[in-house]
C-alpha cells in the first residue's frame, strides 16, 4: 500500500523508534502515547483490518501477540501488568488502517477503556 504509514515504517521509508523487527513483524513506539509504555506491533504484510486477515494467514495474529508478550517481558512491565489492544474499523477505534496491536503499560489501566 503506497499511502499506508505503517507500510512505510515497515519498509523503512519513514523513520520510527523501532524496538523489535524480524521477517514478519515490526514494533515501534507510538507517536502519541496513551501510557508510559506504548508500543505498536504490526505485521509487515498489509492487512487493512482484522476482518481482512484470511484464515490461511491467521498465524500472524499469534505472532503479533507473542511479540507483544515478549516485549512486555523485555521492558520489565510483564509482572506489573500490561494491556494489548487491537481496534477494528471506525467505531472500534481504528484510526490507521493497517492492523496493529497497542501494547500499553507503566500505569494502572482502568476499565472500561473508552
Amino acid at each position: 500500500m503506497t499511502d499506508c504509514i505503517f507500510c512505510k515504517i515497515a519498509s523503512k521509508e519513514v523513520n520510527a523508534r523501532i524496538v523489535f523487527e524480524n521477517e514478519r513483524v515490526v514494533a515501534f513506539h507510538d507517536l502519541f502515547p496513551a501510557a508510559p509504555t506504548h508500543l505498536l506491533v504490526i505485521p509487515k504484510q498489509h492487512y487493512t483490518t482484522l476482518n481482512d486477515v484470511p484464515a490461511s494467514e491467521a498465524l500472524i495474529l499469534g505472532e503479533l501477540m507473542t511479540t507483544a508478550s515478549q516485549l512486555a517481558a523485555d521492558l520489565g512491565v510483564a509482572e506489573d501488568g500490561y494491556r494489548v489492544v487491537m481496534n477494528c474499523n471506525g467505531n472500534g477505534g481504528q484510526s490507521v488502517y493497517h492492523i496493529h496491536l497497542h501494547l500499553l503499560a507503566g500505569r494502572k489501566l482502568t476499565w472500561p477503556p473508552g
